[in-house]
C-alpha cells in the first residue's frame, strides 16, 4: 500500500507516498470526527478514465500537496505542480511521544538540484496539522505553494486575513467552451472581495462559496501586508454549511504572500473531471505567480510590486516552508468569522456576534522558515 496512516490522541492523518498527497486529516471533537479535506471521486475508482496527458497529481488528487514549482513546470522538465506533487516519497521515520508525533519523508527525485524533505506534526490537544517542507541545496529559484482542497458540497462562507487585492489571470482555466466554463471575468482586479466582476455582468462575493453553478474559476488574493510586518499570520477560514465546522488554513504571510482560490464546481466536462468534481474550494497559499515557474522567477506584475514569487536555492542553503491546517466545529450562535488573532500558545477566532473561540496552537511554528 502506498498510503501510510498516523494517529495520535484525537488526531489522524494519512499520506499517499506515490505522490506525496495528504489523503486525509481528521480531528475528533466532542463525539464528532471532523474531516475537512477533499479527495477526488476517481482516485478510488478502478474504472476511472483519464486522458493520456493527465499528470499523477490529478490522477491521485487528494487533500493537500506541496507544489515546487506551482502550476506550469516550464524551467526544468516535469509535470504541473512539480515532482513533489507527482512522484514517490520515502518514509524516513516517525518520532512519537505521548503528546507529539512527527513523521518525516524525503522526495525520491530532486527539484532544481535540491533535496526535498517533508515533516508532518500533530500535537495532542491541538486541532492542527503542522507541515514543514525543506528544500536543501539546489540552484536557481523555485516557486512554491500548498494546495489545500476543502470539500464544500453544500457551500459555505470564506473569511480571510486582510487583502490588498483580488485578481484573475489573463485567461480562464478552461477557455474552450467544449471542455469547460467559468463564471468570473478574466482578467479582472478589485480591492473588494465582495464585489468581484462576473463574466456576464454583475458581481460575486468571493466570501460566499460557490459563486455560481457548473464552473471552474481561479483567483489570486494578495496579502495587505505581504512582508508580514503588520500581519505575520495570514489566514483563511472556510465555514462549511452541511458539516457545521470550520477549516483553518494558516501561513506566514511573508513566506507565502498570496493565496490562490481554486473554485472547482463541475466546470470541467472531460475525463476524469466529467462534471463530477463539485463543491471543491482550493485554498492555495503560495510564493508564486499563477502563470508558472518561468514567470515566477522573471519580472512579473507581482514581484515588480515587491511581492516575492520564488525562493532562492543554493548549495549549503535550506529554504523552509511552513504551513498549518486545522478544524473545529461551529458553535451555536457564533456567527461568521470576522478576525483571527494569536497569543502565546493559542489562536482565537473572533466572530461577528462578538463571541470568541480559542484553540491551543503552537504560536512559534510559523515564525520559522525561509532561510
Amino acid at each position: 500500500m502506498s498510503v501510510l496512516e498516523f494517529k495520535l490522541s484525537n488526531l489522524s492523518f494519512a499520506i499517499d507516498l506515490s505522490v506525496g498527497h495528504l489523503v486525509h486529516f481528521t480531528v475528533a471533537e466532542e463525539g464528532r470526527v471532523l474531516s475537512p479535506l477533499h479527495r477526488a471521486p476517481w482516485v478510488d475508482d478502478s474504472g476511472a478514465v483519464f486522458e493520456e496527458t493527465t499528470p499523477p497529481n490529478v490522477r491521485r488528487l487528494s487533500g493537500d500537496f506541496f507544489c515546487a514549482p506551482f502550476g506550469r513546470n516550464n524551467v526544468e522538465p516535469g509535470p504541473s505542480h512539480g515532482w513533489p506533487a507527482n512522484s514517490a516519497w520515502s518514509h524516513m521515520g516517525t518520532d512519537e511521544t505521548t503528546d507529539r508525533l512527527t513523521a518525516v519523508f524525503t522526495l525520491k527525485r530532486k527539484v532544481m538540484g535540491a533535496t526535498v524533505e517533508k515533516r508532518l506534526t500533530v500535537r495532542s490537544g491541538h486541532p492542527f496539522l503542522y507541515q514543514e517542507h525543506r528544500l536543501c541545496g539546489g540552484e536557481g529559484a523555485i516557486s512554491v505553494a500548498h494546495h489545500v482542497m476543502v470539500q464544500m458540497g453544500e457551500g459555505g462562507r470564506l473569511a480571510v486575513s486582510r487583502k490588498a487585492l483580488a485578481c484573475t489571470p489573463d485567461e480562464a482555466l478552461e477557455p474552450d467552451s467544449a471542455r469547460g466554463r467559468s463564471v468570473l471575468a478574466y482578467p479582472a482586479e478589485v480591492t473588494d472581495m465582495k464585489s468581484f466582476p462576473l463574466a456576464d455582468g454583475g458581481t460575486a462575493d468571493l466570501g460566499q462559496f460557490p459563486p455560481g453553478e457548473r464552473h471552474e474559476d481561479f483567483v489570486t488574493l494578495v496579502e495587505a501586508s505581504p512582508d508580514g510586518t503588520d500581519l505575520p499570520v495570514g489566514w483563511s477560514v472556510a465555514s462549511r454549511n452541511a458539516e457545521m465546522d470550520r477549516v483553518l488554513v494558516l501561513k506566514n504571510a511573508a513566506q507565502l504572500p498570496v493565496t490562490m482560490l481554486w473554485m472547482s464546481n463541475g466546470g470541467r466536462d472531460y475525463a476524469p473531471w466529467s462534471g463530477r468534481h463539485t463543491g471543491v474550494l482550493g485554498i492555495e497559499d503560495a510564493c508564486a505567480s499563477a502563470a508558472g515557474h518561468a514567470d515566477s522567477i522573471s519580472p512579473n506584475p507581482f514581484n515588480e510590486k515587491g511581492i516575492p514569487t520564488a525562493y532562492a536555492l543554493a548549495e549549503g542553503r535550506t529554504a523552509i516552508v511552513r504551513h498549518v491546517i486545522g478544524a473545529c466545529s461551529i458553535g451555536q450562535g457564533e456567527g461568521d468569522v470576522e478576525d483571527l488573532s494569536t497569543t502565546d500558545g493559542q489562536i482565537t477566532l473572533h466572530f461577528t456576534t462578538g463571541r470568541e473561540r480559542t484553540l491551543p496552537f503552537d504560536t512559534h511554528f510559523l515564525a520559522g522558515g525561509r532561510t
